[in-house]
């Protein structure tokens, strides 16, 4: 929720500097996430300053520069070198002296230095306008009127807007916050309770209301009266849609809103003011003067503003004429009836829908407007009429015309405000602190609740109808708590717990050792969400997923059937920002729906690399991580769980992805990602991908014991072997021919040299492979060595068809 300071101090009964409000409203439990300062023109326009031009003379050494002499109020005029075809003398111009940063409407900023142009001394630069942020010509310099006078700060003549901005973590069920007046009451009950005075903020309504004439009445009528529980609307004639005045553009750039029209623009600022939605409709439009609120059949189509067809469901409520729907109710518009530039009367809305149907038409339809955040979490159905009134008397102020009807308003069954009764102790238990009857009433009714009666231990209050969240006694405990500070909160001085005996269980110890591992490694742990793009993810995948209902967005509409995405996204984030060697770590779930329907959830430890090995030093150049580095990763990752021997397996022609499997359970797999899957993400550089399956690799360190062996008495014996192999032969063929022989005095093989040449033969490579044996009774002999070395030789040649190199 972005909230700005100007206007919220409109209706504040005195001023209050940013920073402390910034406090107060986050200890009201309205949390401000940051607040920047906001400027219609970047820069401000500092260090400019209006100059005279006194004299122009032709650049001796270029065509297309003019040395002049301006005037910008000090005791010497500049020289400044000027490119501009129409620069003159006598006009009056913006000078960015030196020292001066410009702000150019593209490009980087630039601060003014003295500088040499063919030869000739420049002290600063006369300025055109898309220069300095005013506009978007560069034709020529900006030539203002004959009487501005010189040296003028820039700044104080053109007076361009600065705001500053608040960025409030808004939770779900503050609706009486989303809005500017709404944010106002909160303070103003702060500063009462605080400052022991009551504050009441100022009031955008005023009485001054009045109808010109009744020549356009348009009637309502409310079919669904389930979906619509108040209607009510109001027509003005001879409008001029045009553009809207500087403040109101002002207002609406600070808190990122563009400005669209004059009519446009005052229901969008009455509804970031009140937190009313509103919807202005071309009265032309409305056939037979008939405004209904009903659904139209499963199927119709209708065309919203942004000109796409869309199929409506039999539940979507509908702003109808006589003939055909005009306007999805509270979500959206539509084209044929909404507001252009030649309309010149108009049929003003303001209502209160069901929010279950506002939210669920608005999913449905991927349309998340302003307008149906606010009805889906329930808006004021008291405020329905002022609200409409106080647009109305805008429209006439703004674009003209008049009031040509009634106000009318459909109200079926007038609401009941809900009562809710608080006991002192109960509140006393809730937040640990003795309130006096006194202060909690003044809180309470600083905040629209009305006192219904009071007994000795009990107090009942009607809640307001901005406030559609409140219906327990503990939502009566944490306004009282807000509102009394949330900085003011006891801490207790002990804190009494029952400590559990429990050790951890083998699926904690078993992340914890993994996690302890990959730190060490260099790796960072990160926690993504669960719930996903489904553009991610191909059709055949999302038939097995799981499909979210009520979406908090419309970007994240599925649980995640891989980890991979999630990742791809974070790694994004952070090569986006020159963040470029990443290694990552998660322990997360997926899910999918079997073909039987049934939910399944995995649990997975995953891990991300991309980027260099490590950063370049005198000693070693940096290189770029492979395949090999990640199948070595998975490697030790296993063996350090006590899980050996692990295969490796391609499910991938193309040898990107390797299955491990340990036995015949597949423990996950090395994935090198594909190019098309990195371009989703805007990834340029190679990615790897390692996905355990946590539960599996847990069960299986379940059944190993742990047995103690002490440090060997006796040496261990090295001796390598070179053999010559076919060259499409992977190094798993020569590690399933040792464990063949199943030699118990093997303790390690590894790999130390791969060579290809033609002279070993066409398509031929050669391993050079180093053996350790070691005996922990006594110290091996040169024979049971080269017997143990020659049952290798032997298994070599038969399994692979291996030739021993001398």
């Amino acid at each position: 929720m972005t909230i700005s300071y100007n206007w919220l101090s409109e209706y504040l009964p005195e001023k209050i500097e940013p920073e402390k409000l910034s406090k107060i409203l986050t200890n009201i439990g309205l949390e401000v996430e940051s607040l920047e300062k906001f400027e219609s023109i970047k820069g401000g326009l500092k260090g400019l300053v209006i100059g005279e031009v006194l004299e122009r003379e032709q650049h001796p050494n270029a065509d297309k520069l003019s040395l002049t002499k301006v005037n910008v109020g000090g005791p010497e005029p500049l020289k400044i070198v000027c490119g501009a075809p129409n620069v003159a003398a006598g006009q009056k111009v913006v000078v960015a002296t030196v020292g001066t940063t410009i702000y150019p409407l593209t490009g980087e900023p630039l601060t003014m230095k003295v500088a040499k142009i063919r030869g000739e001394e420049s002290y600063g630069m006369i300025c055109a306008e898309d220069e300095i942020g005013l506009g978007g010509s560069h034709a020529g310099i900006m030539v203002l009127p004959a009487d501005v006078k010189p040296g003028t700060p820039a700044a104080e003549y053109f007076k361009p807007y600065e705001d500053w901005v608040y960025e409030i973590g808004l939770t779900p069920n503050r609706m009486d916050a989303m809005s500017h007046f709404g944010v106002a009451k909160d303070v103003c009950a702060y500063l009462t309770h605080h400052g022991n005075k009551e504050v009441k903020p100022k009031s955008p309504f005023n009485n001054s209301f009045k109808v010109d004439s009744n020549a356009l009445s348009i009637e309502v009528t409310i079919e669904n009266t389930d979906a619509c529980h108040r209607y009510a609307g109001v027509s003005i004639s001879g409008v001029t849609v045009a553009e809207s005045p500087q403040w109101l553009k002002d207002r609406l750039l600070s808190i990122g809103l563009r400005p669209i029209s004059n009519i446009v623009d005052i229901t969008n600022f009455v509804l970031h003011e009140t937190g009313q939605p509103l919807h202005a409709f071309d009265a032309d439009k409305i056939k037979g003067n008939n405004v209904i609120v009903k659904n139209l059949p499963e199927g119709t189509s209708f065309i919203t503003l942004d000109e796409k067809e869309r199929k409506l469901s039999a539940e979507d409520l509908m702003i109808c004429n006589i003939d055909t729907g005009m306007c999805i109710a509270g979500v959206f518009g539509g084209i044929r009836s909404g507001v252009k530039d030649n309309t010149t009367n108009i049929f003003l809305e303001s209502a209160w829908f069901n929010p279950v149907s506002i939210r669920k038409t608005s999913f449905r339809h991927g349309l998340r407007t302003d307008a149906a955040t606010r009805f889906e979490k329930g808006v004021d159905i008291s405020n329905t009429v002022n609200v409409l009134k106080r647009a109305a008397l805008l429209i006439k102020e703004i674009a003209g015309g008049e009031i040509s009807s009634d106000v009318v308003d459909v109200y079926p069954h007038h609401e009941e405000k809900k009562q809710v009764a608080i006991k002192y102790h109960y509140l006393k238990k809730l937040s640990g602190k003795n309130y006096h009857p006194d202060a909690i009433k003044r809180i309470l009714t600083s905040l629209g609740f009305e006192i219904v009666k009071e007994g000795m231990d009990e107090l009942w209050v009607a809640v307001p109808f901005s406030k559609p969240d409140i219906s327990l006694p503990a939502d009566i405990v944490e306004e009282i708590l807000r509102i009394d500070g949330l900085d003011n909160i006891d801490i207790p001085t002990s804190i009494t717990i029952t400590p559990s005996a429990d050790e951890l269980s083998v699926k904690e110890a078993v992340k914890e050792k993994i996690a302890g591992f990959l730190v060490g490694k260099g790796f960072n742990e990160i926690m993504t969400n669960s719930i996903t793009n489904s553009k991610y993810f191909t059709e055949e995948v999302l038939a097995h997923t799981v499909k979210m209902i009520n979406n908090l967005s419309a970007e994240l509409d599925v649980l995640r059937p891989s980890m991979l995405q999630t990742g791809l996204e974070a790694l994004s984030y952070n090569i986006n920002r020159k963040n470029s060697n990443l290694r990552f770590f998660e322990f997360g779930k997926t899910y999918k729906v079997d073909t039987g329907h049934a939910y399944q959830e995995t649990e997975h430890a995953c891990m991300y690399i991309t980027g260099v090995d490590h950063e370049d030093t005198w000693q070693q150049k940096a290189k770029p991580v492979d395949f090999y580095e990640a199948k070595g990763l998975a490697a030790a990752l296993t063996a350090l769980l006590g899980i050996d021997p692990v295969q490796f397996n391609k499910t991938d022609a193309n040898g990107l992805v390797l299955e491990l499997i340990h036995g015949k359970t597949v423990l996950g797999k090395i994935e090198q990602v594909a190019q098309k899957q990195l371009q989703q993400f805007d990834l340029k550089q190679a990615v790897y991908f390692i996905d355990f399956n946590l539960i599996e690799l847990v069960k299986l360190v379940e059944k190993k014991k742990l047995l103690y062996a002490e440090v060997a008495k006796f040496p261990a014996v090295q001796r390598d072997l070179a053999i010559v192999v076919p060259a499409t032969l992977t190094y798993d063929a020569v590690e399933t021919a040792i464990n063949k022989v199943k030699l118990s005095k093997l303790r390690d093989t590894r790999l130390f040299d791969v060579f290809e040449s033609d002279k070993l033969g066409k398509d031929k490579k050669s391993l050079a492979i180093n053996f350790t044996f070691l005996d922990d009774e006594k110290t091996l002999t040169d024979k049971e060595i080269d017997g143990m070395m020659s049952k290798l030789i032997q298994s070599f040649e038969k399994e692979l068809n291996a030739e021993i190199r001398k």
